[in-house]
């Protein structure tokens, strides 16, 4: 068979795009097993990698050899493989680790909505219960080894946005931060670290709050930090003057986004600030890492990420206005509001 060799080709970028599928797939396979971990120390044959995966040695050799052809491996001499850049980042303890995420996306469930993306793109609904028979996090707590993959995967996008979150805004202008849905505290932490004036309130579900306490240990914070359970649609705690929302709204439609900015409006004293941190989407033909998490929103729980202009939006319909955009470094951007 012929094989078109000029990969600069339209078609041949175009192909390489259908079939990214399946490079998302080997990669987030390779963090299940723990390859990068393995060679964290050196490089090892793929038959030794394959009896400490307990894998077909054939199979993983095929995979390795794969994943070295788009530079997560590289592949040495005797099907001897090492760890690149690419690679570093499966490590499950690298700084910018991005394991647990990878590990997360690959998971079924995920894949099954995915592949109902006409559903959602015909009706304007996300497609993960129509799938499932139930939204994720109803789902997620019917699964609760699911739930922990997710909040792994949350501490993993929190890590690798902190550094420039943290460096682009101050957040040491505050007496008291709350991370509304602040997950396992990993922002939190970081910024009670940078900032010892600082105080915190960390709020989200049950479940998701249990596992808080190491994370905050870690980071020498859990005396200035205090843990609240509850539902961001029914109160959050009183009294901050600064309530953090990073990722949450875009997880919700407009409606739902409006009922949690009244929560909080509600919450918040004179003077407070409001900080949604969420993604940049960019100008047009441009920034596909935003405009394909929106199309992830979409299908996976019917929310979406904004404009400037929606954000201005939905803030003057919660009795707020926004204030100012600080962009970071990472695809973050912080948007700042203050009671109307």
């Amino acid at each position: 068979m012929s094989v078109d060799r000029d990969e600069s080709t339209p078609s041949q970028a175009l192909r390489r795009l259908v079939n990214g599928f399946q490079v998302a797939q080997a990669v987030s396979l390779a963090a299940k097993l723990g390859i990068a971990d393995l060679l964290r120390d050196g490089p090892l044959g793929s038959d030794e990698i394959a009896a400490a995966t307990g894998a077909d040695p054939d199979a993983m050799y095929r995979l390795l050899r794969g994943l070295g052809s788009v530079g997560v491996f590289r592949e040495e001499a005797s099907r001897r493989f090492a760890l690149t850049p690419l690679g570093d980042c499966l490590r499950s303890d690298a700084p910018d680790s991005v394991h647990d995420w990878a590990v997360y996306r690959g998971q079924q469930h995920i894949w099954a909505a995915w592949a109902a993306l006409e559903l959602s793109v015909r009706t304007g609904r996300a497609a993960f219960p129509h799938v499932h028979g139930a939204d994720l996090w109803e789902y997620q707590s019917r699964h609760p080894e699911l739930g922990a993959v997710f909040d792994r995967a949350m501490a993993d996008l929190a890590r690798g946005a902190t550094e420039a979150l943290l460096d682009a805004f101050d957040f040491g202008r505050f007496t008291t931060v709350a991370d509304i849905a602040g997950g396992q505290g990993t922002l939190l932490a970081a910024m009670l670290a940078r900032h010892p004036g600082l105080r915190g309130v960390l709020f989200d579900l049950p479940r998701v709050v249990q596992a808080a306490g190491p994370v905050l240990e870690a980071a020498g914070v859990a005396g200035r930090c205090r843990v609240v359970q509850g539902s961001l649609f029914e109160e959050v705690p009183a009294g901050a003057d600064a309530y953090v929302l990073k990722s949450i709204l875009h997880d919700w439609d407009d409606a739902r986004s409006v009922a949690i900015l009244h929560t909080v409006r509600r919450a918040m004293p004179p003077g407070g600030t409001l900080l949604v941190i969420e993604r940049e989407l960019g100008p047009p033909n441009a920034g596909p890492d935003g405009k394909f998490s929106d199309l992830n929103m979409l299908v996976t729980l019917g929310g979406r990420e904004r404009t400037q202009a929606e954000w201005e939006a939905l803030f003057a319909a919660t009795g707020f206005r926004l204030s100012g955009v600080t962009p970071t470094a990472s695809p973050w951007s912080v948007v700042a509001g203050e009671p109307a």
